[in-house]
């Protein structure tokens, strides 16, 4: 409840959530425009971050960066790690049977957040950091975490959700993206064709744990002539890559 939130941890936290695969060092002044909170305010927070070994700061630089306590506590994490192990035999076989590059992506909200990745070997590849994040509206992945979302949820996801354009391609409609909702239910995997990124196409799947619950989405994606001249083979691929972490994570059911 809003009446039960501590100040000073709600910034804490947002100041933590700044440091990013994009941004991973912040200066005081740059942290304090970013998160608008007080400069001072803001020494005070990192300061005692970095006494608790969350942050380290840079002594040359007097820049901050994540500390070794923050490894810790994502070790701690007993979903993403069972995740990993899940996933890590299905991705370099799908990557090396498609020679595309392969994500795993969770829902935070309605984006993603890429957790796993392996490049393709091809020259021309697609580069997805680690902990990027990306609307779920245009991403193949996203598509899949929104469709297999437990139905009240997707309905709170799309209510008064203003679908951002990403390129002439992306869907800005909620009735157009309900409609494919539910036809990526039906069929059990998710394309997208230009809707992130020109010239991209990805395609992906769900990966249930043992409760049939959807946890992740794993995709295959590369520049769009040469995902759309294997498109069944591709995707016949990432179905099979999801069915088996799937099953390493306790899923019993059958086709998704």
């Amino acid at each position: 409840m809003p009446g039960n939130r501590l100040s000073s941890v709600s910034n804490a936290a947002r100041l933590l959530k700044a440091f990013t695969s994009a941004n991973p060092t912040w200066g005081v002044s740059d942290l304090a425009r970013h998160a608008g909170v007080n400069k001072s305010t803001v020494h005070r927070i990192l300061s005692t971050l970095t006494d608790e070994g969350l942050l380290e700061q840079d002594p040359d630089s007097g820049r901050y960066r994540v500390g070794l306590a923050m490894f810790d506590l994502a070790a701690a994490v007993p979903t993403q790690r069972g995740l990993h192990e899940a996933v890590l035999s299905p991705m370099t076989d799908l990557r090396n049977t498609t020679g595309e590059t392969v994500h795993v992506a969770v829902l935070d909200g309605r984006q993603v957040v890429y957790v796993e990745r392996l490049d393709s070997p091809n020259t021309l590849r697609l580069f997805a950091e680690i902990g990027r994040r990306n609307d779920a509206h245009c991403t193949s992945t996203g598509k899949i975490l929104l469709a297999f979302s437990p139905p009240d949820r997707r309905q709170q996801l799309l209510k008064n959700w203003e679908l951002p354009a990403r390129t002439d391609h992306t869907i800005t409609s909620i009735e157009r993206l309900a409609a494919e909702l539910d036809e990526i239910r039906r069929t059990g995997h998710a394309v997208n064709r230009h809707e992130s990124e020109i010239g991209v196409t990805s395609i992906a799947a769900p990966i249930k744990d043992q409760g049939a619950v959807t946890v992740a989405a794993i995709s295959v994606a590369g520049p769009s002539e040469r995902i759309d001249s294997a498109r069944t083979q591709f995707t016949n691929a990432v179905v099979d890559a999801a069915m088996t972490a799937s099953r390493r994570l306790g899923y019993g059911g059958g086709a998704q």
